[in-house]
């Protein structure tokens, strides 16, 4: 079958959502299908960085396109990238040949838009993968109001992209209770988490080492936060502990990723002079396990209003290292059913403070049991990516009816 997939993010990119659609993309072509991928040509965490406008990678054929390359400095241009993308886009995949399955993500917001389009005007089926969920993300980030013109029309799209979607996987149980209340109808939402990188994260003791050399954390025990910098991911608490432990010089905060938020880390640091901070940019996928092994303690934060909406896939990572973990956020949470680590609340400041204070590098904490049941195999990249290809077939063989472009039910084809 020939199955086109729709993201800004791809290899060689390191942005979780572009590893996870390599992934699946090879596990595709590896199962016999033809898969052609539509992404960026520029690296998403650094503009500046170009990839070949054509590859073919391991049977994948990568078309990639242009995009303005404005950066993520403000909220404009970041929506002027986004939109430079969209557009070409479109009309680089109205001339590509019949596909008879999209599966769109959610790079940039909405593109399952596009996704949804395609199907409609072509045929063939629609697979949307809900990586977050916007305009959901930007009302709650209060970048728009949910009441306003903005609003009411990205919800739209939204919705177009929700009705016209043969299959939705969410991320977990509290996105597919979103998704459900929208008005998707049960049946049509497979919840999937997002693996482990099984083969490339593994502990490290030698790249742990050299890791630590290189950034000066011999000694110390490491604090990290490794991933996307976003308003959905809310440090204030972290960086409000980080200052008031600034004079014990045996912990060490180490952030390690990239995102709109990322200078705002290191811009911190700099104001108040804190030299128990390290800011780092996203490590290469070869170099994943030695930065994650680096830490005694890594940190998972997700902002209160965005349960359902956003999924911190660093904790799968983590669990496959044994790393202990400690959690910033709204309970209950999908983290908070995976294993009991350490919570708090954002503006636990003192509790955070005191938490870490007492942590000696000397002492270093217990990997925590998981409580669920769910074992790290559940989460393994040969266990989801099999889940996943499963059911992208399923929808391919299935004759379920469907909507018109009008929202009316259509006979199958």
């Amino acid at each position: 079958m020939k199955i086109l997939l729709l993201n800004q993010a791809f290899y060689p990119d390191v942005v979780s959502t572009g590893q996870h659609a390599s992934d699946l993309a090879l596990r595709l072509t590896d199962a016999g299908h033809q898969v052609t991928v539509v992404t960026s040509r520029r690296a998403y965490d650094d503009a500046q960085t170009q990839f070949a406008p054509r590859e073919t990678w391991r049977g994948v054929q990568i078309i990639r396109l242009g995009m303005l390359g404005l950066g993520k400095g403000s909220r404009w241009r970041r929506a002027a990238d986004f939109a430079s993308f969209f557009g070409n886009c479109l009309l680089r995949t109205l001339l590509l040949p019949r596909a008879d399955l999209v599966i769109a993500l959610t790079s940039p917001p909405l593109i399952s838009a596009l996704g949804a389009f395609l199907v409609r005007i072509k045929g063939g089926k629609f697979v949307f993968w809900v990586m977050d969920l916007n305009p959901d993300e930007a009302i709650a980030a209060g970048w728009i109001r949910a009441d306003s013109r903005p609003g009411r029309v990205l919800s739209a799209i939204l919705n177009f992209s929700l009705r016209h979607s043969d299959r939705l996987i969410a991320l977990d149980r509290f996105m597919a209770q979103r998704l459900i209340d929208k008005g998707v109808p049960e049946r049509r939402v497979t919840v999937i988490p997002p693996w482990s990188h099984d083969e490339a994260v593994f502990r490290d003791a030698v790249g742990r080492e050299g890791f630590r050399r290189e950034f000066d954390l011999d000694g110390k025990f490491v604090v990290m936060y490794s991933g996307n910098h976003s308003p959905c991911h809310p440090l204030d608490t972290v960086l409000a502990a980080a200052q008031r432990l600034r004079e014990q010089p045996g912990i060490a905060f180490c952030f390690v990723g990239g995102g709109s938020e990322f200078r705002k880390v290191r811009d911190f640091a700099i104001a108040h002079q804190l030299q128990n901070i390290r800011c780092i940019p996203y490590q290469p996928l070869n170099k994943l396990s030695a930065s994650l092994s680096a830490a005694d303690l890594h940190l998972v934060v997700m902002g209160d209003p965005f349960v359902g909406i956003v999924h911190p896939c660093k904790v799968y990572n983590i669990r496959q290292l044994g790393i202990p973990f400690l959690y910033i956020g709204p309970q209950p949470s999908h983290v908070t059913e995976l294993a009991p680590a350490a919570r708090f609340r954002h503006g636990d400041v003192e509790g955070l403070t005191h938490f870490l204070s007492g942590i000696s590098g000397d002492r270093p904490l217990s990997t925590p049991p998981a409580s669920t049941g769910l074992s790290q195999q559940t989460f393994s990249q040969q266990a989801l990516l099999t889940r996943m290809v499963d059911t992208i077939e399923s929808v391919l063989k299935s004759a379920e009816p469907r909507c018109d472009l009008s929202g009316a039910i259509k006979e199958p084809r």
